[in-house]
């Protein structure tokens, strides 16, 4: 797709050529970026995809095969000298072709792990940190990504493993140079007290969700929405004249939901620790001792996902020091998740737009957090097999070019209809194959015709949409 239409997306291989690479230089990228949109894995599996799987070499007219594994490494090299200029390049082409605003800027942080020690060649971003595939077994890097509101990359960057959310935020915008006035959209972990500070300071309007854990909600004040799915959200509008802000309490049926049966589970955990002191009490060799029982009750409550609040906890110990009962009750906190399950709240700067104009903006956050689904469970983000710092951020931003190509793909087949996962879309896309086809002819020779399968209707359709050639790589014939 990308080798075939690289006048209407991007003009990728002329960028290339644009920055001095070598023809060699310039498959191995393509081939690299192109593995990991259909095949993701480390370069060396990608080699050999390349080789031996893909039709790819016959379109580009590469032998693949024979192209030493190294290339693929020097093309890595290649992207990271020039990364800045095609970062900002191919981002400049998508506002182009699809015209979107740069008035929202989306913000978050991803990190992932390598595979192995990472000691034998120290990589200094390598960090252990809390991992959000919980492998707390692997040293880390933290890839964070600015965006516009169609979800494509202006800016990536790679920090320490064990890099903080809330530390990062004004460092990418000053990079980015994010115009003056942008609206930037983040989630909890980012919107800190001083964060937002420094974005009024900085004379940029934002919307966040919102890290007080105060809820509230009067649903005969609440506005309702339809979703894009059909379903109805609420919401309750909260101006505060005296801040310039606007709080936005939205409550959801289907978060309810959810939140009941997260709440329900820890709550029924909680109470079985405190039953299991109880069965305790009446063993002869069970732990009686107060200040051990305060203790576990502690550690009990410290482990109970913020459920313990809600219950009164008495211990009864008739001679001060050793205790023969335990009684609890749930008390729910109002103004809590227990009390107001489904109810969250986002706070925003920009009080002159309309409730539902705040919560719709507030809805491309989570397609954002759908990007970096795709990043890393569709684009071969998670692990990092290299250790070399240089070659830890080339693997990275490759996946990031890699999910940019895909992106677009994307917003051009939903422009026609056809919605979907990446990864369904590549196993549609990946039913076609290049056959060769043997024929004996009257004189005694051999024909041989090469051609691709026909498509399928649903490749046929994504085929249409693009405007492709539903028979790639044409017919070719020889005669032996």
């Amino acid at each position: 797709m990308l080798v075939k239409r690289e006048e209407s997306i991007y003009g990728f291989h002329e960028l290339l050529i644009a920055c001095g690479l070598s023809s060699p230089l310039r498959a191995a990228i393509l081939g690299v970026i192109i593995g990991r949109m259909a095949a993701p894995d480390s370069e060396a599996a990608t080699h050999r995809w390349l080789g031996q799987q893909s039709g790819l070499g016959e379109l580009l007219d590469i032998d693949f095969e024979r192209m030493p594994a190294i290339t693929l490494y020097r093309a890595s090299d290649a992207l990271m000298k020039h990364r800045a200029s095609i970062e900002r390049t191919l981002f400049e082409r998508t506002q182009a072709l699809f015209g979107f605003e740069l008035t929202v800027t989306l913000y978050d942080l991803t990190n992932t792990y390598f595979e192995g020690s990472a000691e034998a060649n120290p990589n200094p971003k390598a960090k252990r940190g809390r991992s959000k595939e919980k492998r707390s077994d692997c040293p880390l890097v933290t890839l964070g990504l600015v965006l516009d509101g169609s979800g494509f990359v202006r800016r990536s960057e790679v920090f320490d493993g064990n890099a903080a959310e809330a530390k990062t935020l004004a460092q990418m915008l000053n990079d980015l140079d994010a115009p003056i006035g942008a609206l930037v959209v983040m989630d909890a972990g980012i919107a800190t007290e001083s964060n937002l500070i420094w974005l009024r300071e900085h004379d940029y309007r934002y919307l966040v969700v919102s890290r007080e854990r105060a809820r509230q909600f009067e649903a005969e004040t609440a506005l309702p929405i339809e979703t894009a799915a059909g379903h109805s959200v609420a919401i309750q509008r909260v101006d505060d004249p005296e801040h310039q802000e606007v709080r936005l309490y939205c409550y959801s049926e289907q978060r309810e939901e959810k939140e009941q049966a997260i709440n329900q589970r820890f709550c029924t955990r909680f109470e079985a620790g405190l039953q299991k002191i109880v069965d305790a009490l009446a063993k002869p060799r069970g732990e009686k001792r107060l200040a051990k029982l305060q203790e576990r009750i502690g550690r009990l409550k410290e482990n109970s996902h913020g459920v313990g609040q809600h219950y009164a906890i008495e211990l009864i110990a008739e001679d001060g020091t050793h205790v023969t009962d335990l009684r609890w009750c749930q008390q729910i906190k109002p103004g809590t998740r227990l009390s107001h399950p489904g109810v969250y709240c986002l706070r925003s700067n920009e009080t002159d737009w309309d409730s539902e104009r705040l919560w719709h903006t507030y809805i491309m956050l989570t397609d954002l957090e759908a990007v970096f689904r795709s990043l890393k469970s569709e684009l071969g983000l998670r692990p990092v097999y290299h250790h070399k710092e240089e070659r830890v951020d080339g693997h990275l931003f490759i996946t990031v070019l890699a999910y940019q190509f895909v992106q677009i793909i994307r917003k051009q087949l939903q422009a026609h209809g056809i919605q979907g996962r990446w990864s369904t879309l590549r196993d549609i896309l990946n039913v076609q194959r290049r056959i060769t086809v043997s024929f004996q002819r009257a004189d005694g020779r051999s024909l041989h015709v090469r051609k691709a399968t026909r498509p399928e209707t649903e490749l046929a359709k994504i085929y249409q949409a693009l405007t492709l050639n539903p028979l790639p790589g044409g017919v070719q014939k020889t005669i032996i």
